[in-house]
């Protein structure tokens, strides 16, 4: 079988786009998204604590619902109860963020938190109303199922 230069080049080209594939498959990496979420799950209710924050100080409980790494999320905080939100893990770090009903305006409060094996670390507490930051604060997280 006779092959030509060309030939021999495009086959090289060829298996350099297939021999990679395999490490990114057995990864998790199936082309269609940059993020793989984590197989551990975060669904519970967990104590949430802001402190060194000018308005937002205090323990609430931020809900989330999901089989995985993303979902919805739910938050009572004080007499206040959210009932809208949702949540993804990524790299490591849980990003929740509750819809705030404003007059007139948009408003969200948002929890970030480092995140592995199925518990929440420390993390930033942020209260944004009309798409400025307006309060932020420390953040910690009970033990999972506790409140």
């Amino acid at each position: 079988m006779h092959f030509t230069q060309r030939t021999m080049i495009a086959a090289a080209a060829a298996m350099a786009m297939v021999v990679p594939a395999g490490p990114a498959v057995a990864h998790g990496y199936d082309g269609n998204t940059m993020f793989v979420p984590e197989s551990h799950s975060y669904s519970g209710s967990w104590p949430v604590t802001v402190t060194r924050s000018q308005f937002g100080n205090g323990t609430g409980c931020l809900t989330l619902t999901s089989d995985g790494s993303s979902g919805s999320a739910s938050l009572v905080f004080g007499s206040k109860k959210y009932v809208y939100g949702s949540f993804v893990v990524v790299d490591h770090i849980l990003m929740a963020t509750i819809i705030e009903q404003l007059y007139g305006q948009n408003g969200a409060l948002t929890f970030t938190a480092s995140a592995s094996r199925g518990h929440i670390g420390e993390g930033i507490y942020e209260n944004i109303e009309g798409g400025s930051n307006f309060d932020f604060g420390a953040l910690t997280f009970g033990v999972k199922n506790g409140c």
